[in-house]
């Protein structure tokens, strides 16, 4: 990583600003601000700088890119109503990488000789929302941003630079006991940006519908995705899923909490996906939380029709989410994927010199669901802290493929101010 020491001077120097101060009795920057009876106006800021350094046997990378938000909310609180509009712009100021992981003959930000940083060069309209909102039922429609759980299955993907977002409608309600959450949407605005071509958003028709309620400390779910394509070159990632989910925490003293979560869904083929396959989703994960130190281990399966050569895919996920941040598996291989993970974490409230200092480390090893094939294993660690507005982030991902595959080493420094 030719750049790292520089790269980290200028990341540090660049954003490491004082933000103004105000005069008391005045909102602070950022803020709501009053506007008329009953209405405020809030604005929308959110800067992130960002190093990634890529170094593999066959080719490297170096990408330093910034990223800008901007926007603003009106909010009208006796009519419940409120108008979202944001834009998002990312500037590559090292840009010795490789935007785009798929051909595009015109693009200058295809660069083949350099690994894969899925951070182009773009400027967007992110959002573009009218929501109504009371205690319990609320319906947004436009453009939005969608998490749902921990984003296993749909996600905004917000790791990436351009994040995903959903042309869409979208109530959520509770009734009784119950929560209910579904989402129908014609358009996914993919991370790639305004400059991919025919990957800028691929249409199609997405409903997402979620059904749970609460037992005693755990929260059990139902859901349903359906995902059809009207691109061609997503046909193959046309698919439905249903599945449940079960996750909460139990104390087992006043010190020590069970965390607990466990999901299985299965998949099959819909519309004019080319494959006729049906492959199984398993989840199970288990942590104990102690003086801050929270200690997980888990097993994920995404199956593998072995008939088919077709595995389970979740292409509306944050992928980098799951099996590893060195992002070997963002499509799951045909013969399907096992990853056996370990995750230590730990929180440092006590340290006053900075905020929410917090740091983890995971191992996984990776197989195959059908074939016994070894994929290898990744170790993947992080630092983060905040200092007044500027969250700052430190992480390193290293994939050794045992012959599988090349090995991958990853390392980020990131600088992001909120308001």
């Amino acid at each position: 990583m030719k750049r790292t020491v520089i790269t980290a001077a200028l990341l540090a120097s660049s954003i490491g600003f004082a933000h103004p101060a105000f005069a008391a009795g005045t909102p602070a920057f950022g803020d709501p601000v009053p506007v008329g009876e009953g209405l405020t106006l809030d604005p929308i800021i959110d800067a992130r700088l960002r190093y990634e350094g890529v170094d593999q046997p066959t080719v490297d990378a170096d990408a330093l890119t910034l990223r800008m938000r901007t926007g603003l909310e009106l909010h009208h609180a006796p009519s419940h109503l409120s108008f979202l509009i944001e834009a998002e712009g990312t500037l590559g100021l090292v840009n010795d990488y490789n935007a785009f992981p798929f051909p595009l003959p015109l693009s200058s930000q295809r660069r083949p000789q350099f690994a894969v940083v899925a951070d182009s060069e773009s400027i967007d309209l992110n959002r573009a929302q009218i929501m109504y909102k009371v205690k319990n039922f609320a319906l947004t429609l436009g453009r939005q941003r969608i998490n749902l759980d921990d984003q296993r299955f749909v996600g905004s993907v917000a790791w990436r630079q351009n994040e995903q977002t959903f042309d869409a409608v979208r109530a959520e309600a509770t009734i009784g006991p119950v929560s209910l959450d579904a989402t129908y949407a014609i358009q996914q605005d993919t991370i790639f940006g305004s400059e991919a071509g025919p990957r800028r958003a691929l249409d199609g028709d997405f409903a997402f519908l979620q059904a749970s309620t609460k037992l005693g400390p755990l929260t059990v779910k139902g859901f349903s995705y359906i995902i059809d394509y009207d691109e061609a070159l997503a046909f193959a990632n046309s698919s439905q899923t249903y599945g449940g989910r079960l996750s909460g925490s139990v104390p087992l003293s006043e010190a020590v909490k069970l965390n607990l979560l466990a999901s299985y869904a299965r998949q099959k083929d819909l519309g004019r996906n080319p494959v006729a396959y049906e492959a199984d989703f398993v989840l199970g994960e288990i942590g104990v939380s102690y003086q801050g130190f929270t200690l997980t281990g888990g097993y994920e399966k995404l199956g593998a029709d072995k008939g088919a050569n077709k595995a389970f895919q979740t292409p509306l996920a944050t992928l980098h989410k799951f099996n590893g941040w060195a992002d070997l598996f963002l499509t799951t291989p045909g013969n399907g994927l096992e990853d056996r993970y370990v995750t230590l974490a730990k929180q440092f409230p006590k340290v006053t010199m900075v905020q929410g200092l917090n740091a983890m480390v995971t191992y996984h090893d990776f197989r195959s669901d059908v074939g016994n094939v070894r994929f290898g294993t990744e170790w993947d660690a992080s630092i983060g802290f905040k200092t007044k507005k500027i969250g700052w982030l430190v992480k390193y991902a290293n994939y050794d493929a045992n012959r599988f595959g090349v090995d991958r080493q990853i390392l980020w420094l990131q600088a992001e101010i909120v308001f």
